[in-house]
């Protein structure tokens, strides 16, 4: 940063830049109301830049039945729509993946904040857009101010209705705006003319939302955060560009706070100047070296005035600086701020002159920034104590050692006073005077000055032994080390509190990268929630406790820094109100100031994550310059915890993706494998009127067998994708059970011999008997329906390694390689085979759930001695039997 002309440019503002580089442009045309022509102006300018030669679409559109919407849409092209089963009813939705692939330069999206059916990619078309700018296309988007996130609240206050669609604000932030207006009186004309809605919808319209007070500030706050985007883009240019200035396409207000009684009056002033002006407004505090000095008093009536500035809606800031002068330019500079709200405290004339005002210095070094200057009472209260000034002005130890330092140099000069001059003694003096100034301050300096000032005409200059001085030259020396000594001291000093504040600053930012690279290896939000509270409370030295909203009203604990916390009633109405509002409350806040503690409110996107509660064994709260890292470490668990909620949301709806793919799966599997038995049966049954035969019967038998198990492995699926699978282990003899498995499914078995190779003498195994056979039928059934006509089914079992290993192996085409993994997949089946029709792809699926319930493992395979593929089910050491008894023998 440098002069108000000349600014270097901004590394957030040029990333912002950089991360915008490939991505299409987005143009929102922003109305006030429905109705006033928004779809109409972005078709109608979407046709222009078609005639002008640009690839344009019309990704999605709504007419709303209007004729001369529905007109333009004419001779453009539109990419259809995708058709969605929702409820019984068919919904027509943006097919994005059709406009992606379509890939043109500038697709018409209307109605931003529209929710798209369950089943689509995004839940929002906002988020379909954001795809469709990821991919290069530009996208013209139509919007009513209405489902502004951050304005919803401000909308239905008047209109009494809410807006449930809405759009985030960092939308509206990275996009051109176009406000679509027509005057209140012409869009109810056009109301009553039924031009935007139906006749009947009209006139209850216009009782309510359309009245034309309610159009009137509808338009006002169209047009206000349109002027606040633009402006924040306009800012951000300037910023990446280095430009200089205030560029006030809008006032800016700061509102800069100190530690005087009055300093609340400050904060109020700056509410009503920008309340007047419409204008955002900044609550700025500067911490210097003398910060450190402040007493409770000073501490507490500056974080009094910062919250009080937050429950008022200013965004607040905390600036370290040497000066309180350069603190406040400096952030006027960066903020491109227009005016200053700041409190001139009652001093005397010499308090003045020896300090200098710094307010005279504001309005004399802050050209182009309107000063609005406030009276302030500087004097504190009879009882409260006086500003602690033991290290301002050094300590008894730094003066004792200035003075060793002193005597040391003293006696070094002494014994080289034969090959030095009287120049080369003074400079000698210089030493201690840095020294002390580095380590003690300005005021240890000065003394350090003094004493070296005195000791050189003592010990140096003639008459040696006494102050006086003989020479006139000798008294410039003098005069001149002193001076010398001074500025040296002054330099010093403020080296030293720039490095001070530096090395502030460097342990801030090592506390918040710390904090942050901790969170962000934590993939629990539980574990989360106890890192926040330990660290907060580790590093305020304090209680600190995490409060999560529950599914209904109401909060509750989710992590503490000690098992001993205590919540009573009003810490839990404190709490309580900072979730439903977004405001702190508590200990220290213009909220439910009677509890302990102070509940500050853990926001994303408009909700509340969760609510940060701390409090002091002392009863006293968070100190003013505390308040920035307590703010900063919030904003950094903002990132976790809302990363971790939408990695569970994301779960939750790759599950209910998974469930309706196998829905869509198993309606196409139940349409045909449950009408093939059917056909048969009812043809069967048929016949049966002209007489029966062993054949029919025979054919009923099979196909409603096959019906049956098809049946069985449906619910099968259902109780696996449930979790209602619940297990009767007991340990089972493998030999007994292949043989029950191969006995029931002799049927599906026709046409191939059955070979069990399974020891008799093979240990017990801990499963489920029943889930056991179900595996084992399907294993069969499978290898029936894979294996050639007229080969052999073989069943082997083995005991290797510690673990039994249970193989079906058929005669047939085996397994592609490499995709062995694939056949355990819900309704998969091979492509290629014509035997694959004969099955519904849940049989290995069902065996694969069941087998890992059970604690086993099945892997598939070819066999190694022959063509055909083998599946074998692994039973680890813990499910083995161990006969004790035999063992012994």
């Amino acid at each position: 940063m440098t002069d108000g002309n000349h600014s270097r440019p901004d590394p957030d503002a040029l990333l912002r830049q950089a991360a915008q580089e490939g991505k299409g442009r987005l143009k929102i045309f922003l109305g006030a109301a429905p109705g006033v022509g928004k779809t109409f102006e972005m078709l109608s300018e979407g046709a222009a830049r078609r005639r002008d030669g640009v690839d344009v679409v019309i990704g999605v559109v709504e007419t709303h039945g209007r004729a001369e919407t529905a007109a333009l849409t004419r001779g453009q092209e539109i990419v259809p729509r995708r058709d969605v089963p929702y409820d019984g009813r068919i919904l027509s939705e943006m097919d994005i993946d059709a406009v992606l692939a379509r890939a043109p330069r500038l697709a018409l999206v209307d109605e931003l904040a529209h929710t798209n059916a369950p089943g689509s990619r995004h839940p929002k078309r906002y988020q379909d857009v954001e795809e469709l700018l990821a991919a290069g296309i530009d996208v013209y988007a139509t919007l009513n101010i209405q489902h502004v996130e951050s304005l919803n609240d401000i909308v239905a206050s008047f209109t009494r209705v809410r807006v449930r669609e809405t759009v985030p604000d960092r939308i509206l932030e990275l996009a051109e705006i176009e406000v679509v207006d027509i005057p209140p009186d012409e869009l109810i004309e056009r109301l009553k003319a039924g031009k935007v809605y139906l006749p009947h919808e009209a006139t209850r319209a216009l009782g309510h939302f359309f009245s034309k007070s309610n159009l009137s500030a509808l338009r006002e706050l169209a047009l206000r955060r349109a002027a606040q985007a633009v402006d924040a883009q306009m800012l951000d240019h300037v910023r990446a560009l280095g430009v200089g200035g205030t560029w006030a396409g809008t006032d800016r207000i700061v509102v800069a706070i100190n530690e005087l009684p009055g300093a609340d009056g400050l904060v109020r002033a700056g509410k009503r100047v920008s309340d007047g002006l419409h204008a955002p407004w900044t609550a700025l505090f500067i911490e210097t070296p003398r910060t450190a000095h402040f007493n409770d008093a000073q501490h507490r009536r500056v974080a009094e005035a910062m919250t009080l500035a937050t429950q008022l809606g200013a965004a607040v800031a905390t600036v370290p600086a040497a000066s309180v002068v350069d603190g406040i330019r400096g952030f006027l500079t960066t903020a491109r701020a227009t005016q200053l709200v700041v409190g001139k405290s009652r001093r005397s004339r010499w308090f003045e002159l020896l300090h200098g005002s710094v307010v005279d210095r504001l309005v004399r070094d802050t050209p182009g920034v309107t000063v609005h200057v406030l009276p302030l009472d500087a004097r504190p209260a009879a009882s409260e104590p006086r500003q602690r000034r033991g290290a301002g002005w050094g300590t008894p130890s730094g003066y004792a050692i200035t003075l060793l330092l002193v005597g040391l140099v003293t006696a070094v000069g002494s014994a080289l006073f034969h090959i030095l001059d009287l120049g080369n003694v003074a400079l000698l003096y210089l030493l201690p005077v840095m020294v002390a100034a580095s380590l003690f301050g300005l005021r240890t300096g000065l003394f350090a000055g003094l004493a070296s000032s005195l000791a050189y005409n003592f010990f140096f200059l003639p008459p040696v032994g006494t102050l006086s001085v003989s020479n006139p030259e000798n008294v410039i020396s003098i005069f001149v080390l002193l001076g010398v000594a001074v500025a040296t001291s002054q330099l010093t000093a403020r080296v030293r509190a720039q490095a001070d504040l530096a090395a502030a600053s460097a342990r801030t930012n090592a506390t918040l990268a710390g904090f942050l690279r901790q969170l962000s290896a934590v993939n629990d939000p539980s574990e989360a929630a106890r890192l926040i509270c330990e660290d907060v409370a580790r590093l305020f030295d304090v209680q600190a406790v995490l409060l999560a909203p529950l599914v209904g009203p109401g909060l509750a604990v989710q992590a503490a820094s000690t098992p001993d916390y205590r919540l009573d009633t009003m810490d839990m109405a404190a709490a309580n109100w900072a979730s439903d509002t977004g405001t702190p409350a508590g200990k220290g806040s213009g909220t439910l100031a009677a509890s302990e503690w102070l509940f500050n409110p853990v926001r994303a996107g408009g909700r509340t994550l969760a609510v940060l509660g701390v409090a002091r064994d002392n009863g006293e709260p968070i100190r003013a310059d505390q308040v920035p890292l307590l703010s900063s470490l919030i904003d950094q668990s903002v990132l976790v915890l809302e990363r971790l909620r939408l990695e569970m949301e994301m779960r939750d709806v790759d599950a209910v993706r998974t469930r309706d793919r196998l829905r869509a799966a198993l309606l196409s599997s139940v349409s045909h494998d449950l009408r093939t038995p059917l056909t048969a049966v009812i043809a069967a049954a048929d016949e049966l009127g002209h007489g029966a035969t062993p054949e029919l019967i025979g054919t009923i038998r099979n196909e409603a067998a096959r019906l049956n198990r098809f049946v069985a492995n449906l619910l099968d699926m259902a109780r696996v994708e449930a979790g209602a699978l619940k297990l009767n282990v007991e340990p089972t003899d493998l030999a007994d059970a292949v043989a029950g498995a191969a006995h029931d499914a002799r049927r599906a078995l026709e046409g191939h011999a059955v070979q069990l190779d399974v020891p008799p003498d093979l240990p017990l195994v801990l499963v489920d008997p029943q889930l056991f056979h179900h595996c084992l039928l399907n294993l069969l059934d499978n290898a029936g329906r894979y294996g050639d006509p007229g080969t052999a089914i073989l069943v082997a079992g083995r005991h290797v390694y510690g673990e039994i290993r249970l193989s079906v192996c058929d005669h047939g085409p085996g397994l592609p390689p490499g995709r062995e993994g694939e056949v355990f997949e819900t309704f998969h089946r091979l492509e290629g085979s014509d035997r694959a029709a004969g099955g519904t792809g849940l049989g290995l699926a069902i065996v694969k759930a069941f087998a890992e319930a059970m604690g086993m493992t099945v892997e598939a395979g070819n066999r190694p001695d022959e063509p055909g593929a083998a599946f074998t089910l692994v039973f680890p050491t813990a499910l083995i039997v161990r006969a004790v008894a035999s063992d012994a023998v």
